[in-house]
């Protein structure tokens, strides 16, 4: 059995999913701050540094690494972000130059101290993204028999060969569970274990989460540009592949350096516990009054 994506009309459903993505994403950040009692203005500046960062990055990582010959010859298409072409390891990269103006110019610390924290929702940002691919009938996968396979009717591409209006993988939602776990462990790492406490050690994790789930989803996708039939491994992959390796090393580097948390984290932890013991000595204070 095989389901239907509805037709549509003009909803944009990429951008819907991108706004209540940034909108979620800022909510989980601002409780991070709100913990660490941060400059307020640092979160301000923030969300304006990756707003313009992702949107910038991923259109010129489409144009860049998948059609550059085609945009380079018509550069003013550049512009037609309606049009679609957007790439996620563009919106990385952009968010990486940004992170590092935003480090130099705003927080004075380093890159890591920051991502450790940006990281913690984007995962359930790109993960709304792809479900806006999905209502969109585009980025699907091989056909198969499988159950739970989906019939892309809005999409030219599922109504000509080799698929010809097969069941296809809906690798929309394989990705969509990989990057919410994702987020997920991250999230888990930052509240429960402190992890923020080992700089890069988060981001390490982010990273190979996001970009070996990335992957491995793209076996079964379909290419996304003509060049890369004759690959063995496609553009995504081979987009992918630097960022796990990243993920990998800030994992190491945390993990060697884990006899030295950094002095904002343990002041964090000490701030902390002396609001708790304050809020049980009141409430045992109050207590008390009633009882008499």
């Amino acid at each position: 059995m095989a389901f239907r994506v509805p037709l549509v009309g003009e909803v944009r459903w990429y951008g819907i999913a991108f706004v209540i993505g940034f909108m979620i994403g800022l909510w989980i950040v601002q409780k991070v701050w709100k913990h660490e009692q941060l400059n307020q203005d640092w979160y301000d500046k923030l969300f304006i540094y990756v707003i313009i960062a992702t949107i910038v990055g991923a259109r010129l990582g489409h144009v860049l690494f998948y059609d550059p010959g085609y945009y380079f010859s018509h550069p003013i298409e550049i512009l037609y972000f309606r049009e679609g072409g957007l790439a996620s390891h563009g919106g990385t990269l952009g968010i990486i130059i940004a992170i590092w103006i935003y480090s130099k110019r705003v927080t004075h610390r380093s890159m890591l101290w920051t991502f450790d924290r940006l990281v913690l929702p984007v995962g359930f940002v790109a993960a709304l993204i792809r479900l806006g691919n999905l209502m969109n009938s585009e980025i699907f996968g091989h056909a198969t028999t499988v159950p739970w396979a989906f019939r892309f009717l809005r999409s030219q591409e599922w109504h000509l060969p080799p698929i010809s209006e097969m069941p296809c993988h809906p690798t929309q939602f394989y990705e969509a569970f990989l990057y919410i776990f994702t987020s997920c462990v991250c999230l888990w790492l930052y509240w429960k274990k402190s992890a923020y406490k080992y700089q890069g050690f988060i981001f390490g994790v982010f990273l190979i989460g996001i970009f070996l789930s990335r992957f491995f989803v793209e076996f079964l996708k379909n290419n996304q540009e003509d060049f890369e039939s004759g690959m063995i491994l496609n553009m995504g992959q081979l987009l992918s592949i630097p960022f796990i390796i990243a993920g990998i090393w800030f994992i190491y580097k945390a993990w060697k350096d884990r006899g030295k948390a950094i002095p904002e984290a343990a002041a964090i932890d000490d701030t902390a516990k002396k609001t708790m013991h304050q809020e049980s000595f009141s409430k045992k204070k109050l207590s008390k009054k009633r009882n008499k």
